[in-house]
């Protein structure tokens, strides 16, 4: 099996990779009939030297290879025929903008594996920069509130080389006496609460964080069945919610209430409630002034994410009263963080941390006859047509919808 680690050519440019150096040599440490090339790159993280001092093929042209591997959607016109390839396509939700792009795909006979759709049996993803973008989020949330209030200046994580220097760098800064939010209890979340963990907030139960007032910084992380609630009344299940969350309504405005900044790291599935509303927002007992957005579902769940920002902007201030943006400092507004790529701020850990899950979920599986069946049920396109897990995009494939 002959593997290639591609170039990055969306724009802007993302340095990360699915493979560090020092994980592909494990990889053909582990796996000595991998044959691997490394397609030369300007802008990857690990510069090409790095590979080649390893004793990896450093090339142009990797059109040699059967499987290619990436991370974020390959431009049509670079798309090689015939291959396998492995990148985040954003087509599973149906999204318009890349319609053409899977199209393409199945004109060029090309296997495509998504990395959102390596799963388990269960549906739980196995790969992905979760971690990484949540670490990244609730930094920026600070960074946020040390600008805004002009209490310290925390420099962009893009600007530092690694996790440990941000983290360096959060050790710098005091926080004023403020209460915090975490929903979620994914990857996404627990990044987070690396970053609440690291500044020695204090982690309180829902009950005392809704009902006590603390004399120091505090934060609650919560789940589904603590920000939603059946709407007759019955105790509510995980697995109900999951199943149809129909009969729930959202149970966020209690938090909202008593909370200055919200760090948004849950899953929102569709047809759930929304977790505050525009009209929530205006309610003159609601507290949140200050919201890091990793989810980033715009105009959704979190009323006052409008937009995605940027890497170079990544604040905004939502007014609830006119519900228009406004800067991010403006009296009265809800400051917004919503990069909606926050892992490329941290490309060498998110790529180092992507390709220790990849080697151990995926790799395996080119060489054991998928027997976990990773691989069978990740394809997405095969002889020039969508694979029957996936058949449900024929219509968007076709323009229908």
């Amino acid at each position: 099996m002959k593997f290639a680690i591609i170039k990055e050519r969306k724009n802007p440019p993302d340095r990360r990779v699915v493979f560090s150096p020092k994980d592909l040599k494990t990889l053909k440490d582990n796996f000595p009939e991998a044959e691997v090339f490394v397609e030369a790159s300007d802008i990857r993280i690990f510069p090409d030297k790095a590979y080649s001092d390893l004793g990896f093929k450093v090339t142009e042209d990797v059109s040699e290879a059967d499987v290619m591997l990436g991370v974020k959607e390959v431009p049509i016109e670079a798309l090689i025929p015939n291959k396998k390839y492995f990148f985040f396509s954003h087509t599973i939700k149906k999204q318009p903008y890349n319609r053409k792009l899977l199209k393409a795909i199945l004109e060029k006979n090309i296997e495509l594996y998504d990395h959102e759709t390596i799963v388990k049996e269960s549906g739980a993803r196995l790969i992905g920069f979760g971690r990484y973008a949540g670490l990244v989020g609730a930094y920026n949330g600070f960074r946020a509130l040390g600008l805004r209030d002009g209490l310290f200046e925390l420099p962009k994580v893009e600007h530092l080389k690694d996790l440990d220097e941000v983290k360096a760098e959060l050790d710098k800064i005091k926080l004023p006496n403020i209460k915090i939010v975490l929903s979620g209890t994914g990857k996404v979340a627990k990044g987070a609460k690396e970053i609440l963990d690291h500044l020695k907030i204090k982690e309180v139960s829902d009950a005392l964080y809704l009902t006590t007032d603390f004399t120091e910084p505090v934060y609650c992380m919560i789940d589904v069945m603590e920000y939603n609630k059946r709407k007759d009344g019955k105790v509510g299940s995980r697995p109900e919610f999951y199943k149809d969350p129909s009969g729930y309504e959202s149970n966020f405005m209690p938090y909202a209430k008593v909370t200055d900044f919200f760090i948004a790291g849950h899953f929102y599935g569709d047809g759930a409630p929304y977790l505050f509303t525009r009209e929530d927002a205006k309610h003159p007992d609601f507290k949140i002034n200050l919201v890091a957005d990793v989810s980033c579902d715009i105009d959704g769940p979190v009323a006052s994410t409008i937009r995605p920002s940027t890497i170079a902007d990544p604040f905004y201030g939502y007014d609830p009263m006119t519900e228009k943006e406004v800067p991010y400092n403006a009296k009265g507004a809800i400051t917004v963080m919503a990069v909606d790529n926050l892992p490329c701020e941290l490309p060498k850990d998110a790529s180092e941390g992507f390709g220790d899950m990849f080697l151990k979920s995926v790799i395996p599986a080119f060489f054991n006859g998928d027997k976990n069946g990773v691989l069978k049920r990740a394809k997405m396109t095969e002889n020039g047509k969508l694979t029957k897990r996936y058949t449900y995009l024929q219509d968007y494939v076709d323009g229908k919808e």
